[in-house]
């Protein structure tokens, strides 16, 4: 005999969407890979090229980590040669962290990256299907954090 296992619509939407950010994970994963990078380290590129050269203090703050952890990030950024460390100019104390070169273009080509993985992803939408899908999954992630502030589990 055959059974029929019913699965309600959002559990198969649940599953999709676990599917996707496990496969974004993946991809990412691979493309940092390329340029000798790890998740953190590019989150913190990223923020250095959003707000420009910055205390290792508030790179900790931004990324939401120690101060401990912050300096092996930085350590490795430094190697690799895609920051630097120099002197706050205002708090003798303080290091400032300043990307190279090399990291202003690692940047650079996160965000053309970005743009094409969107493009390819959401570019056949009509605009109509990409609002619609944008206000649902703001709704989904909405509720989420919401949960997550309460204390609720997932």
């Amino acid at each position: 005999m055959k059974y029929i296992h019913y699965v309600p619509p959002s559990v198969n939407a649940l599953d999709l969407v676990l599917e996707l950010t496990v496969l974004l994970g993946e991809d990412m994963t691979q493309s940092l890979a390329r340029d000798h990078l790890t998740e953190p380290r590019a989150h913190l590129l990223w923020v250095l090229g959003a707000q420009g050269p910055s205390t290792q203090k508030s790179l900790a703050d931004a990324l939401n980590v120690s101060a401990r952890n912050i300096t092996g990030l930085v350590d490795g950024l430094e190697q690799t040669g895609y920051v630097t460390r120099e002197p706050h100019p205002d708090d003798r104390r303080a290091t400032l962290v300043s990307m190279t070169e090399p990291g202003a273009a690692i940047v650079s080509a996160f965000r053309s990256g970005q743009t094409e993985l969107a493009e390819q992803l959401f570019g056949p939408m009509t605009p109509g299907e990409l609002d619609q899908f944008v206000t649902s999954l703001t709704g989904v992630v909405e509720r989420l954090r919401a949960a997550i502030a309460e204390g609720r589990p997932a």
